[in-house]
């Protein structure tokens, strides 16, 4: 029989639109690793009927109701009397709760209130869950072979919870056989033209081998699943499956699994002992903070330079007036000095640049909005490249910074 989750989302707040649910979409990831499937997801309001209504329907529907939310001191705060309610019994002060939510405050050096000592109360009978990053337990009840599941609604708070206790404790109770996810990551190909090239290869996959197509920003993963008995045969049909996919579509490839572009492109620059340095002007800075999101950054990042107002491409760039007046500040020409001369005035070995129209104003019919210049430097070569992206701005400048980071990948091992 196969074990079915439901997810229940409860907060105003994300009904409104003020605060994206990103727990469903981790919860549903996490829980399909152990082999056990969410398959539906409910978000409701702070409202009493409400709530205790979802409790009931998703108890008739599913094995494990996990809910986030509803957690707080606060007296809009129901889940926890809910289900006390829900399930017949009091709230009772849970010693080793209020103990740990006590030593919390003391290590912030906060003073503990009357509604913060309140969260320590517990429906009668479950399992606390401790909550190592915040002051809200959790709490595991089960009743006729159905596992309820309650957990902050702050994503740090629930993915700490569900990593240290929940899914192990889960898969002991629910795992069912065994499950091998592998992620093949590929960038600047759009999701179409992937599934075209390897439309012979996976049409041959055998039936327990999965292929799921997760595109994102120009970007598209390729998670290839095996279900089975023997997580090492799984493992070892997955990665041969992968490596005969490989041939056509490992131009497109820049790392595996929980590979970022940003982190795969320090590597190669640390193992080279190699140095990066940008010119942004349509990405203003979003290219350089990309670039440092990854820790130990500094050893092959030296910085950037925003030249978002043509003088400052000139005065810190050396770009000549005369070069932006002829060819425009968005062209070949100026995108290719701002990589040359930012990697000479940063003393680095590579030098990156991006200019262009982000928008929503400032095109023409010769250069649209989405127009986007970006150029790749180094020791023996000057690289640039046109796109045409979106009319939406923010978009624009993200696609733009993740254009460039292609850009080198595509250029520098090439060397």
């Amino acid at each position: 029989m196969a074990i079915t989750a439901e997810i229940i989302t409860i907060g105003d707040e994300i009904l409104y639109g003020q605060t994206l649910d990103t727990n469903s979409h981790w919860i549903s990831s996490a829980l399909d690793a152990i082999n056990i499937k969410v398959f539906q997801k409910t978000t409701i309001g702070d409202t009493r009927d409400h709530i205790l209504t979802a409790f009931r329907e998703a108890e008739n529907r599913a094995n494990i109701i996990l809910i986030t939310g509803g957690l707080g001191p606060t007296k809009d705060d129901l889940t926890k009397p809910l289900l006390a309610e829900y399930f017949g019994v009091p709230l009772r002060l849970n010693e080793e709760a209020l103990e740990e939510i006590t030593s919390l405050f003391a290590r912030a050096g906060r003073t503990m209130t009357d509604p913060n000592r309140k969260q320590a109360e517990l429906p009668e009978g479950c399992l606390k869950i401790t909550n190592r990053m915040g002051t809200a337990p959790g709490m595991w009840m089960e009743r006729d072979n159905r596992v309820f599941i309650s957990m902050p609604g702050v994503p740090y708070e629930m993915k700490n919870m569900m990593q240290e206790v929940l899914l192990p404790k889960l898969a002991a109770r629910f795992g069912q056989g065994a499950i091998f996810h592998k992620i093949v990551r590929t960038v600047g190909v759009p999701e179409s033209h992937l599934a075209s090239l390897i439309s012979d290869w996976e049409d041959q996959l055998p039936a327990h081998l999965k292929l799921a197509y997760l595109p994102s920003m120009g970007q598209v993963k390729l998670r290839l699943t095996g279900y089975g008995d023997n997580e090492q045969v799984l493992k070892q049909e997955v990665h041969e499956a992968i490596k005969q996919v490989l041939p056509v579509i490992k131009k497109h490839i820049y790392g595996y699994d929980e590979d970022e572009l940003e982190s795969v492109i320090g590597q190669w620059l640390k193992q080279q002992n190699k140095t990066l340095g940008t010119a942004e002007s349509c990405t203003g800075g979003h290219l350089a903070g990309m670039i440092t999101s990854v820790p130990g950054s500094s050893a092959y990042y030296k910085g950037t330079i925003v030249s978002y107002d043509n003088e400052v491409k000139e005065s810190l760039l050396d770009v000549p007036a005369e070069m932006i007046e002829k060819h425009g500040a968005v062209s070949e020409e100026v995108v290719k000095t701002m990589a040359e001369n930012v990697r000479k005035k940063l003393k680095v070995d590579v030098g990156l640049a991006t200019s262009g129209i982000a928008g929503p104003d400032g095109g023409t019919v010769e250069k649209p909005v989405g127009t986007i210049w970006i150029a790749y430097a180094d020791d023996k070569k000057t690289i640039a490249k046109k796109l045409n992206f979106t009319k939406d701005r923010k978009l624009n400048i993200q696609f733009s910074a993740l254009a460039a980071l292609n850009l080198f990948r595509l250029n520098f091992l090439s060397n």
